[in-house]
């Protein structure tokens, strides 16, 4: 930009006028090299073909159809428009339902570079926006660090975790981020290091969240986008078509030496799994395949073939009871329903009469939802 050449000639004159060996020249190099090497309008040919980027999606996530349809209506606009301009698009879901990879699958698709910046734990403004040059050792901050690392000007930036983002003392990272997510003003980001403006209107941006306990200033920047969990047989379809040829693929077992039936699957599901993606499915699967290679190494076995009726024997005794909490009724003892942030729970409500007033105590970290609930009861 205009802007940043004038800046960096008035950098470079100073410099000439410097002693090499000084500290402060040190710190105009570093300066000058940092301006240099950020992409400024270097954008990536954006590929703008839908059925393409349909199968991109369908390829990489198995089910996800309305947020899949979603994707691609965003991409068709973004194709008419000639400057990306719109909302950013917010995964909201439950742990290992494909948030971060769907994030890739949509650079994959627009053919983008990727990149992902963690938020995990951010609580100092300046990993946002940079430290002044005044602070010894000081640096760009992430976004610029990043545009950095991706050399082009346009790729798809996810931003992972945004809820998990804190504030201290050292001021408040999500105010900073608003900043950046703001399509009226990420135009002329201003970075405390560079001191000169730069242009990330043409970033895709893609942010993912567990909950949406976000900012409210922040969440109106962007539109949110709900991915539930799989239901049981979408599980099964993952399972064949993504997990077990990666489970074969990182234990260097062929495919016609191991093998896991559908009912293994189901029962893996069932009874040792209890989430609503499909990380400790792969876990369990992945638990199978180093057994299936111990014994294949130890027994000479040909074929380790996994059944509904031999999975015990590799995975142990099964961990949940499938759809009920106890086998048999129990006096004062009732069964609740629950939510978490990884999906429904079944818990055990147990009442205890004992002598005294009348009064009726509560045990437990109750809301006030569920104490007004226990009164309802009992009146």
């Amino acid at each position: 930009s205009k802007e940043a050449r004038e800046k960096a000639e008035a950098e470079l004159k100073k410099l000439r006028s410097m002693s090499p060996m000084s500290a402060e020249s040190t710190v105009v190099r570093n300066y000058l090299d940092w301006l240099l090497s950020i992409p400024w309008g270097k954008n990536s040919k954006v590929k703008q073909d839908l059925n393409y980027a349909q199968d991109v999606l369908d390829a990489d996530h198995f089910g996800l159809d309305k947020v899949k349809e979603r994707i691609v209506e965003y991409l068709a606009v973004q194709s008419r428009q000639k400057k990306l301009k719109g909302p950013i698009l917010c995964l909201v879901g439950p742990p290992g339902v494909g948030k971060t990879s769907l994030g890739k699958s949509i650079a994959k698709a627009t053919g983008r570079e990727f990149i992902r910046m963690a938020l995990g734990g951010v609580r100092d403004e300046a990993e946002i926006r940079g430290h002044r040059r005044t602070y010894i050792g000081s640096m760009p901050g992430k976004v610029i660090q990043s545009m950095k690392k991706a050399k082009k000007s346009n790729p798809l930036f996810l931003l992972d975790e945004i809820d998990k983002m804190g504030q201290d003392f050292r001021g408040d990272p999500s105010s900073a981020l608003l900043e950046v997510l703001d399509p009226e003003q990420n135009s002329t980001f201003m970075d405390h290091y560079l001191e000169v403006e730069y242009d990330l209107s043409s970033v895709m941006f893609v942010t993912t969240a567990n909950t949406l306990n976000i900012p409210a200033p922040l969440m109106d920047r962007m539109e949110i986008i709900r991915i539930a969990g799989y239901t049981e047989d979408e599980k099964i379809e993952i399972a064949k078509r993504h997990l077990m040829p990666k489970v074969i693929r990182d234990h260097a077992l062929q495919p016609n030496e191991f093998s896991v039936g559908e009912d293994a699957i189901r029962g893996i599901i069932q009874t040792y799994t209890r989430e609503a993606g499909v990380r400790s499915l792969e876990r369990e699967l992945m638990k199978l395949g180093r057994k299936a290679v111990t014994e294949i190494l130890r027994t000479k076995k040909k074929t380790v073939k996994i059944t509904a009726e031999n999975l015990a024997d590799y995975l142990g005794v099964p961990r949940f009871r499938f759809g009920q909490v106890e086998a048999d009724d129990q006096v004062g003892v009732v069964t609740g329903l629950a939510w978490t942030e990884v999906g429904g729970e079944l818990l055990t409500i147990e009442g205890v009469m004992m002598p005294g007033k009348g009064r009726m105590t509560v045990t437990g970290n109750l809301r006030d939802v569920m104490k007004e609930s226990i009164s309802a009861a009992a009146s």
